[in-house]
Order: C-alpha cells, then sequence, then structure tokens
C-alpha cells in the first residue's frame, strides 16, 4: 500500500514542534510591535461590516485576495505571481494534509497518497517557476519602474532556498526508500524521483547522513527565514499586510475624504504634518506597500517628468515611520513629536510632489493591494494650507475667487444666469417647484469656452420634453477642487451654504454635467447632512434614449473618441453610459485611445492641477491629446467640461493644421436631435416665371 513513514530517517524529529511554536510565538512579538507602530496614528473606522469584508476579499468571484484580479492586469507579472502564491499554496495545503495524516487520522495511503504526492511536487514546481520568472523580470528584463533593492535578492533566494533544499531532502528519501523497493511510487514525485535518480549512486550510509543534515537545514533555514521575514518586517511579510490591507480597505466610496471636524474644542493639528496625524489605516498602508512599481508607471505627474511618483511617497513615508515610530511608541518622545513635525513636510515629503497630483486615482486604480496614496498627500496639503498658508499663487487665486465671488474663475466676465438666456429653462426662484434640478457648475455656467455644454443640455432636455430648473446665481461652488487643494475651511463653508439653499428649496433630485460636482455633491455632501439624488448628465441621458423619449433626426458620420473622466469612470465606474449614447448616435464611428476605460489618462486639470502653470514639456494634456490625434477622429468627446478645456488647450498647442472638434457628449446630441433645416428655395428664373404666368393666362 503505497504511503510513507513519518520522520523517516529523523532522530529527535519531534523537536520540530517546540521549535515551531518558539517560532511562532516571535513571529506574534515582532507583528505586535508593527502593530504599535501602525497604532501611533489617529483612530480610523475600519472594522464595520465584517462579513461583507470577508466576502469581498476571500470568497466572492474576483476577490483580489485569491483570484489576483488586479495583479492579472499585466499578464507577464501576474502569471508570475499567480505561480508564486499558488504553487506555495499547494505546498501549505499539503503539509496541513500530512500534520492530520500524522497526529488525527490517517489517510495518506494508496491511491490517495500517490495523488497526494503529485500535488505537492506540482506545487513546488509551480512555485519555483513563478521565482524564475519574477528573477529574470528583475535583473534581466529590469522594467524602470522596479527598483532592486538587497531586501528583493534576498526574498527570492529564501523561497528558492526552502523549495529546492526540499526536493532535495525529498529526492534523498525516494533514492533509499522507493527506487528499488517501489519503483512505482517514486515518478508520483516527478521533481523528487529527479533528484532521487541524481542521488541514487550514492551508497546507503552516504544518503541517510545527507538526508538528515538537510532535513535540519531545510527546516532551519524555512524557520529562520520566517523569523528573519517578520522581524525585519521584509517584502516577504505582506503575506500578512497584503490581505490585512484589501480586508480594511475603504467602503465609504471611493475617493471620498474625511472632514475635519472644525467645530470642535480641540482641533489639534489639522492636516498631517507628523506621523501621528496620519490614521492608523494610513500607516498599514505603509508596510502593504511592495514596491511593484504599477502605481508609478500610470499616474500623468510620473509619466510627464515631474517630481511625484507615489510609490516613492509611500516609501519616503515608511522610512519616515520606521525612523521616527520606535522612540514615539515609548514615553517622553516630546522631542521626537517636535522632530518628526519640521521633517515630514519639506524634508521626508517635498512640496513639488504634494502639489504635482491630480488626484485622478490611477495609482489607486491599479494598486493589487488597494493602498491610497492620494488621501495621504491630500491631509499633507491640508497642512500646507491651514497651518502654513503654504499654497502656489495661482491656486491661491482661485480659492480666494470662490471664497469672494462663489467659483473659482478671477476675471469670468460671465454671470451664472447668461446661458440660460432664450432657453426654456427656469429659475427655482421663480419656478417654486425644483423637479428636477439642473447644477450646472462653475466652469460651465461662467467659462465661455465651456457654456455651450449647459445650453446644449437644456436644449436637448426640452426634445426629450424633461423640464428642468436651475438655482441661478443662488448656486455657488460645490467646493470639490477647494477641499482637494487642501482649504477643508473653504469646502465646508461652500458645502454648508450650498446644502442650506437646496434644502431650502426642497431639491430631491440633482443632474450634473461635471463629474466633479457629481462626487461632490452625491458622496461628500452626505458627510454634512446633504442627502440628496444626484446623476450625471450621461446616466440620465441613456435612460431616455432607453425609453425613447429622445429621438435622433440627423446622421453624424464621424468618427469620434471618447475621453473618460477620471471622476467618472475610475472613481465611479460610469464607462458604458457615454459609450452606449455614442453607439446609438447614427453615423457615429467610436474609436478608443491608447489609454481608455479604468485605464484613461487624466486630463492633467484635476486636484486644482487647472489653475497651476506647468512646463510645455510636462503638460499632461500634451500628452494626453497626442492619443486622440493618434486615433485620427474627426471628433474628441468628453463628459467633463475640465476635460473639454484641456483638450481644447492640449489640441491647440499641437500646431495641427486640423485638429479634431472637441465636443461635450451633449454637444454632439444637441446636433443629432435638432430639427434640420429645410431646403433652401430656389429663385425661379425669368423664364421660368413667363412660362408660369403663360400657364395662368392659358388656364383662364
Amino acid at each position: 500500500m503505497p504511503s510513507r513513514e513519518h520522520l523517516w530517517n529523523i532522530h529527535f524529529g519531534d523537536l520540530v514542534y517546540p521549535i515551531g511554536f518558539l517560532v511562532i510565538a516571535i513571529i506574534a512579538f515582532a507583528i505586535y510591535r508593527r502593530v504599535r507602530l501602525w497604532t501611533l496614528g489617529r483612530s480610523d473606522d475600519r472594522l464595520s461590516n465584517l462579513p461583507g469584508r470577508f466576502w469581498n476579499v476571500f470568497v466572492k468571484t474576483k476577490a483580489d485576495a485569491l483570484w489576483h484580479q488586479r495583479i492579472m492586469r499585466s499578464p507577464y507579472a501576474g502569471v508570475m505571481h499567480a505561480l508564486i502564491f499558488g504553487g506555495f499554496g499547494l505546498l501549505l495545503i499539503g503539509t496541513s494534509l500530512d500534520a492530520l495524516n500524522t497526529h488525527v487520522y490517517h489517510f495518506l495511503e494508496g491511491n490517495l497518497y500517490l495523488g497526494f504526492s503529485l500535488a505537492t511536487d506540482t506545487g513546488g514546481l509551480l512555485a519555483l517557476a513563478g521565482i524564475g520568472m519574477a528573477a529574470y523580470r528583475r535583473y534581466v528584463l529590469k522594467p524602470s519602474k522596479l527598483n532592486n533593492v538587497l531586501d528583493d535578492a534576498m526574498a527570492l533566494s529564501l523561497l528558492a532556498l526552502i523549495l529546492v533544499t526540499g526536493f532535495m531532502v525529498e529526492g534523498l528519501r525516494i533514492a533509499e526508500t522507493e527506487l528499488e523497493a517501489h519503483p512505482g511510487w517514486a515518478p508520483w514525485s516527478p521533481i523528487g524521483f529527479v533528484f532521487a535518480q541524481a542521488f541514487s549512486p550514492l551508497s546507503e550510509s552516504a544518503t541517510v547522513y545527507i538526508h538528515q543534515a538537510l532535513w535540519w537545514g531545510h527546516m532551519g533555514i524555512s524557520f529562520g527565514g520566517m523569523v528573519y521575514v517578520f522581524l525585519s518586517f521584509t517584502k516577504l511579510a505582506h503575506i500578512l499586510t497584503a490581505p490585512l490591507n484589501m480586508f480594511l480597505r475603504s467602503q465609504n466610496g471611493r475617493g471620498v475624504l474625511q472632514p475635519i471636524d472644525l467645530e470642535a474644542e480641540e482641533i489639534g493639528t489639522l492636516g498631517a504634518a507628523k506621523l501621528q496625524d496620519f490614521t492608523w489605516k494610513d500607516l498599514l498602508d505603509l508596510d502593504a506597500c511592495t514596491r511593484c512599481g504599477r502605481c508609478q508607471d500610470v499616474c500623468p505627474a510620473a509619466r510627464t517628468g515631474k517630481a511625484l511618483s507615489p510609490k516613492n511617497v509611500i516609501q519616503e513615508l515608511k522610512a519616515h515611520m520606521l525612523e521616527q515610530g520606535p522612540a514615539l511608541t515609548h514615553k517622553g518622545n516630546g522631542h521626537k513629536d517636535e522632530e518628526a513635525a519640521k521633517t515630514l513636510i519639506g524634508e521626508t515629503i517635498s512640496e513639488d510632489e504634494l502639489w504635482a497630483c491630480t488626484t485622478c486615482g490611477a495609482c489607486e486604480e491599479v494598486c493589487p493591494v488597494y493602498i491610497e496614496p492620494i488621501r495621504k498627500m491630500i491631509e499633507m496639503r491640508r497642512n500646507l494650507v491651514l497651518e502654513q498658508g503654504n499654497i502656489p499663487a495661482t491656486m491661491m487665486a482661485s480659492l480666494r475667487s470662490t471664497q469672494d465671488r462663489g467659483h473659482p474663475w478671477k476675471g469670468a466676465s460671465a454671470s451664472r444666469t447668461d446661458w440660460a438666456s432664450g432657453l426654456s429653462v427656469e429659475n427655482i426662484s421663480n419656478n417654486g417647484d425644483s423637479g428636477l434640478l439642473f447644477w450646472v457648475g462653475c466652469t460651465e455656467g461662467v467659462q465661455e469656452t465651456t457654456m455651450n455644454i449647459p445650453i446644449a443640455l437644456a436644449k436637448v432636455f426640452e426634445r426629450a420634453g424633461v423640464q428642468i430648473s436651475f438655482l441661478g446665481h443662488e448656486e455657488s461652488c460645490c467646493g470639490h477642487f477647494a477641499r482637494r487643494m487642501g482649504d477643508e475651511y473653504l469646502f465646508q463653508c461652500q458645502a454648508r451654504q450650498n446644502i442650506e439653499t437646496l434644502q431650502r428649496h426642497n431639491v430631491k433630485k440633482i443632474v450634473t454635467a461635471c463629474p466633479h460636482c457629481y462626487h461632490t455633491l452625491k458622496y461628500e455632501y452626505p458627510q454634512f447632512g446633504g442627502e440628496f439624488e444626484v446623476v450625471h448628465h450621461t446616466e440620465f441621458i441613456l435612460q431616455l434614449i432607453e425609453e425613447g423619449k429622445l429621438r435622433f433626426t440627423n446622421e453624424m458620420n464621424k468618427t469620434v473618441a471618447y475621453q473618460d473622466p477620471c471622476y467618472l469612470g475610475r472613481y465611479h465606474g460610469i464607462y458604458e453610459a457615454p459609450r452606449k449614447i455614442l453607439a446609438a448616435i447614427p453615423g457615429v464611428k467610436v474609436v478608443e485611445m491608447e489609454s481608455c476605460g479604468a485605464n484613461s489618462l487624466c486630463c492633467g486639470a484635476g486636484g486644482g492641477r487647472m489653475w497651476m502653470e506647468e512646463e510645455p514639456e510636462q503638460r499632461v494634456n500634451i500628452m494626453r491629446s497626442k492619443e486622440a490625434v493618434a486615433t485620427k477622429a474627426d471628433m474628441v468627446i468628453t463628459a467633463c467640461p475640465f476635460c473639454l478645456q484641456m483638450f481644447k488647450d492640449g489640441l491647440g498647442g499641437l500646431g495641427l493644421e486640423e485638429p479634431p472638434e472637441v465636443l461635450d457628449l451633449v454637444e454632439l446630441l444637441e446636433r443629432a436631435t435638432s430639427v434640420p433645416a429645410p431646403p433652401a428655395k430656389v429663385a425661379p428664373t425669368e423664364a421660368g416665371v413667363a412660362d408660369e404666368a403663360l400657364t395662368e393666362v392659358g388656364g383662364n
């Protein structure tokens, strides 16, 4: 009956159990020590809905912890990681079954044992293949996003050494107990069988001696490696921190910033000026990062040569935590507090890094372990703005304009009601019944370059039989950009003022054409009691088309490239509605830019960058405009006023003879649903008039 002897040839093998318990105790202490570092941060409620969190991370289809949904977006790295993860997973299951077989109930014999041997060897082989792929990628291909440090080589070497010594131990056992005595069993451990063939010329005494030495060496490397990993919290510690970070990720909605309680008696530090000003989850993020570089690859700031790399920000903060944290975990650390306050912003993280972020969310979209770099950068921006009064001059001008005029556009000549002149839309003050409120937004309301958006939307809604009202001069900036620039105080003032206005008019449902307004009204105003149903105009218009209320009258015959706005697509998953609308317009052919959907490239306006000066070679909108031109589309279609402005500027900067036309989606719809002009009447010729006259005479 196929089986194997427990601890064959190993004297005092049961010592492995007390050694194992000692190792577990050391690892537990190391984790406790690390948790103390994390708890230096402020409180953060990440323990709500525990069953839902468990389901999302470990059970459901595409659960990131098990199925590597995000990792698999990069095929080579995804397969590499899946091989290592799956291989060691099989080995862990095999080890667990072996322990049950030895200490609980003996069941590994016969065909089951042979299958068990094949599965465990397969697991080891898969893991070795993955490690080989990782080494080839890191040390031969050398992608720019990976920075090689000693820890990387140590991690790969340790894993490979554990696997190879394990196979050697197995091969020595097979050479002595199966090759001749049970030759039919050995091939079911294919890798061990190969090693057994290599060891077969050895004498029995040499085989026994080497087996004992290698067995203890294998156990020493395995146990010692685990102690090393967690005492030093090396890269391999992500086997703990990665799933933990996924489990504790925010459930408040992507990109929803947490408010500062500005009415508290003791506010403390505004924003983050030192390590303790971050939350404990922010500090856990730092240890969860594996330096994979995916965030750096997609960051528009990094791609255009600016100082910012999200990966570097996280790693710089981690180094700061390791430098400052141990002393802060002990009492009497007042001096260290002061030192941390001086060095976090400016020395650890430069101001150029902080102001380069467009908050596009691309870094958080691709991060396989759900790290949140943007939140940390905005916390540091808050400190720069609210406590230090340190902000780029052009950004400051937009904040002052928001405070004084209710919009960030200094020097804008149009009023908030000019766009509505001659249109069948009602000012809510005159209408009395809010019905469906159209939130116009600052950029569409006062900027001439985008004022056609609300005009076109009003016409399209009229043709669909939808009555809308608007706030007019009562509408003020929603505060989205003020909050992301770090001015939480101004944001809260704007939010409370707008919520009071909306509630006074009994507004229930809001439609807006600005994804930034959409995000703020729908997901951040509820923090201050502003509960409204908010829809983006693309969602609302698609519903009108599907219900047959909006009909097309003109065939456009245009090839269009659609730009996914960051705060519509990545933040809220609205990708299909705009594309379905475009597909419904007669004669429209949609082509995709190189970066599209969840991988779309930011236009460069977010996070307050709209109001910052940039070097020509570092302008994100130029890079994005080149992608649009490469499609050879007749039009670039957007669903965001900021994207529209940035594309017009970017395409204009390319010096093209015939650049593609830039329109908001609703502007294209207005053209496609307008009543065609009647054909012009041709003036009759003199001969025609004479003939007509003769006919009339003859008729009489």
